[in-house]
């Protein structure tokens, strides 16, 4: 597995990690999924990693060009869909080797409808990324007829973490410590919706609190006016270990100071 460890280390650095998911085109295309080279050299210097669909890879300068760990990610599924939760694989993990990734992903709806060949997918996955030495994010939701609590989340990460994955991202829950207690892997939480810069740093701050490895925040950083702040932000709390109070600014306004 030497070739998983030197992979990870380019991902997850001292046991932390800042992951800039650009993944939503395919689902729905996002305010900023229009200037992903732009955004990737401005907020390279604060993230560790970018998770990317191959089409992107394929056509972009900036992942030839930055030192950020790249993601490729192996399912989709499209908003306009009579089932977005049903996530398809895409791509292979012989597909991401050739295009240079450091790491793969998929993602599992825990709860819907197609949970099953979902499941199924991603152990076939995991074992294709133990034959190349390819580290394995596992994006674990509960969706469809679950709702996201502690006990959901908590399953859906002791899941990705039995199914074989190396990283495991979930949705934020205000008892992290249970995830991170049953997940056995490094865990990250999802930054979720694109909202308020105050609640996604004080979340930020209180998952790491609670054990969790870092952070994969999409639509909070490139759909944001400001990517780069946020994202500095971000990295003073995770790689930093400051708190969310000494990076904002008045009524949640990120102030780098």
């Amino acid at each position: 597995m030497v070739g998983k460890k030197r992979r990870i280390k380019r991902i997850i650095k001292n046991g932390r990690s800042i992951i800039l998911p650009i993944d939503h085109g395919i689902t729905k295309p996002e305010k900023g999924v229009e200037r992903i080279d732009e955004i990737i050299e401005s907020v390279g210097k604060y993230i560790d990693a970018v998770v990317l669909h191959k089409g992107i890879v394929k056509n972009s300068r900036a992942v030839v060009e930055c030192e950020v760990g790249l993601i490729i990610h192996l399912s989709a599924s499209t908003a306009l869909s009579d089932d977005p939760n049903d996530k398809r694989l895409v791509t292979s993990v012989e597909k991401a080797v050739s295009l240079g990734a450091d790491a793969v992903s998929v993602h599992v709806n825990i709860g819907s409808r197609t949970e099953g060949e979902q499941l199924e997918r991603l152990g076939m996955v995991s074992e294709r990324c133990d034959w190349y030495g390819m580290p394995l994010l596992a994006m674990m939701y509960p969706r469809g007829k679950v709702d996201v609590t502690t006990e959901t989340v908590s399953h859906a990460a002791r899941v990705g973490y039995e199914m074989g994955a190396d990283i495991v991202k979930v949705p934020y829950t205000s008892k992290f410590e249970e995830v991170t207690r049953i997940c056995k892997v490094p865990v990250v939480v999802a930054g979720g919706s694109k909202g308020s810069e105050y609640d996604l740093l004080k979340r930020v701050e209180d998952v790491m609190r609670r054990g969790a490895a870092g952070v994969a925040v999409g639509r909070n950083v490139f759909s944001s006016e400001d990517p780069v702040s946020v994202a500095k932000a971000l990295h003073m709390i995770v790689h930093g270990r400051m708190g969310a109070e000494e990076v904002m600014g008045y009524e949640g306004s990120v102030v780098v100071r």
